[in-house]
Formats: structure tokens, C-alpha cells, sequence
């Protein structure tokens, strides 16, 4: 027993102080969260992209609107390929967010690689996503041999000069499309 008549538990935890709220704790929490994961995407989309020259290789292909378009008539320019299927999950989810990049950054092509189908198939997916059929290609032999994409979908960024600034396997994220587009 105490002084003042009350007993005192030994087991008893200390009081404690209030706690208060800390939104700014919260905030850092989610901030460092969200640039881990895109850390994370990004470090494993450029390990598991394909081993590329440092120079592009020649890239001609048949467009869906019967032109052909070629990788070196657009040099000066930063150009991203991104090298996708029909059948793709992943790039199904991915494709909104590069067409919605091509619409609103014409100074950058986007050309989409199509890897696989018909061209009444591939025409028809162009269709559904609203994609420039001008920017609609497909992938022929010659063309795999010199771009030994194996994950889809890929994306490389081409810098004006030719080279190859980076190569991403997996779903890009809007800060490497700002970073590769600039």
C-alpha cells in the first residue's frame, strides 16, 4: 500500500504521454514508399531489358497506314520504341499512358512495335487504344534479329544523337517517360 492509502500494482505499465498526430510523418511514409517502388520497377525493368548496342540498330518497319518508317529519318530527335503484343497483359495496362504521352509530346516520337499478330489484329488493338496508325509498326524477321527483344513489354529510349539512353523491360512509370523524353 502507498502513503495515501491506495494500493499499487508492480505489473502496472507506466502512464503514457499522449501521442499526437503527425500527418507530416504519414506523408514522408507514403512519399518514400512511392519512390521505392518506382526505384524498384525501374532498377528491375533495366536489368531484365535486353542487352543492346550502345549505337540503336537500324529499325525499319511497315507502318499500319502503309508507310514504312525508319529509325534513322528520325535522328535529332530523342525517340522511345516500345516493343509490345496483343496478348500482353502488361502492356495493355501500360498502353493508356504512352499514347496519352505521344498525344501530349509531339516533339518526341513514340513508335509501338507490335511483335506478333496479323495486321487486321494489331490494326484492330491499334484501334481500340487510339493509337497513330502512322506510329503502328510490325515487327518483321530482319528487324528481330538486330532488336533481341524477349520481355514484353519493352521500351527504348533513343537519345537525338542514336544511342541508346536506356532500355526498360516491364511497365514504364510517367517519371522515366519525363527523364527519357527530355
Amino acid at each position: 500500500m502507498s502513503d495515501d492509502g491506495f494500493r499499487v500494482r508492480d505489473d502496472a505499465e507506466p502512464p503514457r504521454e499522449p501521442s499526437a498526430f503527425r500527418p507530416w510523418g504519414m506523408l514522408r511514409t507514403l512519399v518514400l514508399s512511392v519512390l521505392g517502388a518506382i526505384g524498384l520497377m525501374w532498377g528491375a525493368g533495366a536489368v531484365r531489358a535486353p542487352a543492346l548496342p550502345e549505337e540503336a540498330p537500324a529499325l525499319v518497319l511497315p507502318a499500319l497506314d502503309g508507310t514504312t518508317v525508319s529509325l534513322a529519318d528520325l535522328r535529332g530527335r530523342a525517340v522511345l520504341v516500345n516493343f509490345w503484343a496483343t496478348w500482353c497483359g502488361p502492356c495493355r495496362m501500360e498502353m493508356p499512358m504512352l499514347t496519352s504521352y505521344a498525344a501530349s509530346h509531339p516533339k518526341v516520337p513514340v513508335l509501338f512495335v507490335a511483335v506478333d499478330g496479323s495486321a487486321e489484329a494489331v490494326g484492330a488493338y491499334a484501334a481500340q487504344q487510339g493509337l497513330p496508325l502512322a506510329s503502328v509498326l510490325r515487327m518483321t524477321d530482319a528487324a528481330r534479329k538486330l532488336w533481341p527483344v524477349s520481355t514484353l513489354p519493352t521500351t527504348v529510349a533513343i537519345a537525338p544523337d542514336g544511342t541508346i539512353r536506356a532500355a526498360h523491360a516491364g511497365i514504364v512509370t510517367p517519371p522515366q517517360l519525363w527523364w527519357w523524353g527530355r
